[in-house]
């Protein structure tokens, strides 16, 4: 159970330049498979850092449940944690800060004393957002050509993820003007570009420079797209133009 400070935070309390908003997408989740995620209303800071000590978690957070497909958003400063049972892939900024309400050591598991365990909730605590309530949702479809699909899974300031799929035959062109981490959900794939290809085994990622500008997987795919947006540009006009309304929109992520 853990808090990633946002950049204010991170700058004023940990002396980074920026904090972690991320986003989960589900890619397989057990039956009654949950996750926590945000704080119940009316949870102030005395009764969350009892619950925490006493690993009540059920008393003041959220338990969410998690389908494979569905996507949450999670705002820096948002209390989380996600359960057995599933495969997540995560995209988030750029940053290692956390601070954490367990007994024992992230890194490599080693009992905490209690001095430490406390100190370390005390600055979960200071940087605890209680506004955020993310949920979970299956994202919206964008209009593709035949043979392929579009779905706008995430979309905040620091990043979008889409997911796109193609049928045997049909390739996924892809266009960009920064750069673009290409994730393989599905079967092995075959990228081309521009005086290149590569193999992209299921599972593995690639780095897509904006130098590109263009590539193509060819079919049967099933990828995830990440890159940082022009939020009007890449996210609002064409959800807007496919119908979407703007609360369904906004639902995305932070400032759309």
């Amino acid at each position: 159970m853990h808090v990633h400070p946002d950049d204010a935070d991170a700058r004023a309390l940990d002396g980074e330049p920026n904090g972690k908003t991320e986003a989960w997408h589900i890619l397989y989740a057990r039956p009654g498979a949950t996750a926590w995620a945000g704080t119940v209303p009316g949870v102030g800071r005395g009764r969350l850092r009892q619950a925490l000590l006493d690993e009540d978690f059920a008393s003041v957070l959220r338990r969410l449940p998690v389908r494979a497909g569905d996507t949450l958003y999670v705002p820096a400063g948002t209390v989380h944690s996600f359960g057995p049972g599933t495969l997540v892939y995560e995209i988030e900024q750029t940053s290692d800060l956390q601070q954490h309400a367990m007994r024992h050591r992230m890194e490599d598991g080693a009992a905490l004393g209690d001095e430490q365990r406390h100190a370390n909730i005390e600055a979960l605590l200071d940087r605890w957002k209680p506004r955020y309530r993310p949920r979970f949702h299956p994202g919206l479809p964008l209009p593709a050509v035949a043979g392929t699909e579009r779905r706008v899974l995430a979309a905040g300031p620091y990043f979008a993820l889409e997911r796109h799929r193609a049928v045997d035959g049909a390739g996924l062109a892809l266009s960009f003007d920064s750069a673009v981490v290409l994730s393989n959900v599905g079967r092995p794939v075959r990228l081309s570009w521009d005086g290149g290809t590569e193999p992209l085994g299921a599972g593995a990622t690639l780095l897509l420079p904006a130098v590109l500008a263009r590539a193509t997987v060819h079919g049967p795919a099933d990828v995830l797209v990440g890159r940082v947006p022009d939020l009007d540009r890449d996210i609002r006009a064409p959800l807007t133009a496919a119908g979407h309304d703007p609360a369904a929109v906004s639902a995305l992520g932070e400032g759309v």
